[in-house]
């Protein structure tokens, strides 16, 4: 249940550093926890800060209206800590999710005193775990629909020129079409949603952990492996051999798969979409935006491509 401790979630706080960090403190202040030397991590879809004062990762919601998908990740969180599945737990003893400066927060245990990754062998381990658990009908999981998700991301274009804007819409519309045709070989059921190597943490014992479960939907399992295909094969950001362990363990190679190029452009199309929210707020991303359209209109390597 969401509670409001007294701001009006019509007039969300600006996401930037200083609007977030305002947020996080009145969000510890609430349930009394040191908010003092907070450590901002990131600041992409969600603001995600470490509290040296205590072993909790807190984590605002950069759409305000994402309460919903907030309490679902909460709630699958505490599904999987019944199944003994290694992932980030809800902090226990806080309400959550809460809504504080029109802002969606939450907190959670922290993995780690710092972000040590796990690699991309686990990631498999831990997706073929996953995909064989059964998903109870009582977490009300979504299907996955990609395109509503493209369609949302556009009236979320900030600083965008219209000539860009139309250049996606158009790549859009094709990709569309092209995705109804796919034919997925994969069963269909429980994913991610962002599985890739930085959402799987090693935990202070050593054990790979999924973390960021806001996606959590049901889907064909390919969502789940192509972002580790692409990485390696499109980005380079993964070597070969980083690959070939990562298929060896989950047992399904995504590149054999007839549809991979479409589902490879989707995603793609997806993280130029994501840069491009940001673009007005970001000189660092306003570049990177303008490198990755750049090789989407002409089709150049993607290699200089750099992860946010």
């Amino acid at each position: 249940m969401i509670s409001d401790p007294g701001t009006s979630p019509d007039a969300p706080r600006d996401f930037t550093a200083e609007g977030v960090e305002a947020v996080l403190r009145e969000a510890c202040e609430e349930v009394r926890i040191d908010a003092s030397g907070a450590e901002l991590l990131r600041l992409g879809s969600n603001a995600v800060y470490r509290l040296p004062s205590a072993p909790v990762i807190v984590r605002i919601a950069r759409d305000p209206n994402a309460a919903t998908e907030m309490e679902r990740a909460v709630q699958v969180a505490r599904w999987l800590e019944s199944q003994d599945y290694p992932a980030t737990r809800v902090l226990s003893g806080v309400r959550g999710p809460m809504s504080v400066g029109g802002r969606v927060v939450t907190f959670w245990e922290s993995v780690q005193d710092r972000e040590e990754y796990a690699t991309v062998t686990e990631l498999a381990d831990l997706l073929r775990r996953l995909h064989w658990l059964e998903v109870p009908e009582s977490l009300r999981l979504p299907y996955f629909d990609p395109f509503a998700k493209v369609w949302s991301s556009f009236e979320a274009l900030d600083g965008v020129s219209a000539d860009d804007a139309a250049f996606l819409e158009q790549r859009a519309r094709r990709l569309g079409r092209e995705y109804d045709r796919l034919d997925f070989v994969l069963p269909f059921g429980l994913i991610h949603g962002d599985a890739n190597i930085g959402n799987v943490l090693r935990d202070r014992g050593g054990q790979a952990v999924m973390i960021d479960l806001d996606g959590v939907c049901l889907a064909p399992r390919e969502w789940d492996l192509i972002l580790t295909a692409i990485y390696y094969d499109r980005f380079g950001w993964h070597g070969r051999s980083d690959y070939e362990g990562f298929v060896d363990h989950y047992g399904f190679d995504i590149m054999n798969w007839p549809g991979y190029s479409v589902l490879a452009d989707v995603r793609e199309l997806m993280m130029v979409l994501w840069m491009g929210q940001q673009v007005g707020s970001s000189e660092k991303s306003a570049a990177e935006f303008n490198r990755r359209m750049h090789a989407l209109r002409t089709g150049d390597s993607r290699r200089d491509w750099n992860p946010f």
